[in-house]
């Protein structure tokens, strides 16, 4: 296994890692909007959407791979409500063939985020 670990992306809020490869599979932690370079959660969840797939295309730069590799999507949102914005910035993300992807209300995130995001991705 190797462990994925990208300074563009924000250092982890708990005992895990950003990413981790096993074969030719790539599992990504979930990403909040937050900068790195501020330390900082975006504010608006249009701003918090792209900043945490933002941060899921630097972790994946670290293997020369890109959303392209994706194959599989999770998207957790606060509010439902706000799936159309997030959907909205998610198809200026990806491309056909779109990866595979879930969509579910949570009660809570960490840091009290707007969406958290997380991907699978394949080396090929």
């Amino acid at each position: 296994m190797q462990r994925l670990n990208s300074d563009q992306a924000p250092k982890a809020l708990g005992p895990y890692s950003q990413g981790m490869v096993t074969g030719n599979t790539v599992f990504l932690s979930g990403q909040l909007g937050i900068d790195p370079a501020t330390n900082q959660l975006k504010e608006s969840v249009e701003e918090q959407a792209k900043q945490s797939l933002a941060n899921i295309k630097n972790v994946l730069s670290t293997i020369d791979l890109s959303l392209k590799n994706v194959v599989k999507v999770t998207v957790f949102l606060k509010d439902l409500d706000h799936f159309a914005a997030v959907n909205e910035i998610y198809a200026n993300h990806f491309e056909e063939p779109y990866p595979a992807r879930s969509c579910v209300q949570v009660a809570k995130l960490p840091a009290d985020a707007l969406v958290e995001i997380e991907v699978i991705a394949e080396k090929v």
